[in-house]
């Protein structure tokens, strides 16, 4: 009986270690694949989109920016766009801190990020009017990724006065344009 004891119990043992390297080949091969999806995201950037601005007709003196990722691999739209309204502008607009989301906006191939742009307001001062739109992706620590994109206004141009401002990338443009 105790031979047949000590065989079930290094049985059981052998059984108890198998199932567990298992195990923790498993999590070795989960974290290697996680590893693999992180390194293969990249940072959405002009070369690796298509930007759109359009003219939308709620809510009033709002544009909407439009970035679907072109690429092949899945990309980051970190924080905001820097957007610059007219050739001549000397600073970027100012990014709209109560729209700053809770994660970053992922795009995989196809899909797309929004931003929107509040052009003006009667509380601004001052204002132009731009035919273009340079945009910028930034980096997860919000610098800018690559070379500027510039896009044409609609209607041959678009009133900016010191208001105007963008809200953070959001994964649909209801939420961009709710600001």
């Amino acid at each position: 009986m105790r031979i047949a004891s000590r065989f079930t119990a290094r049985v059981t043992s052998s059984v108890i270690v198998a199932g567990a390297l298992a195990l923790v080949g498993v999590q070795a091969a989960g974290a290697t694949a996680s590893a693999a999806t992180k390194a293969s995201t990249v940072n959405c950037t002009s070369a690796n989109t298509k930007l759109t601005v359009t003219e939308v007709s709620r809510p009033i003196n709002h544009l909407l920016l439009k970035a679907t990722n072109t690429g092949t691999a899945t990309c980051n739209a970190h924080y905001a766009p820097f957007l610059r309204a007219g050739a001549d502008a000397q600073a970027p607009l100012a990014w709209a801190e109560e729209t700053k989301p809770q994660a970053v906006v992922t795009l995989k191939p196809g899909e797309s990020a929004y931003a929107g742009i509040l052009t003006y307001s009667p509380d601004g001062e001052g204002g132009y009017t731009a035919k273009t739109l340079g945009v910028l992706f930034t980096d997860k620590n919000a610098a800018s990724t690559n070379k500027e994109k510039t896009l044409n206004l609609p209607n041959g141009g678009v009133f900016f006065n010191s208001a105007a401002a963008v809200t953070y990338w959001q994964t649909n443009a209801a939420d961009a344009l709710a600001w």
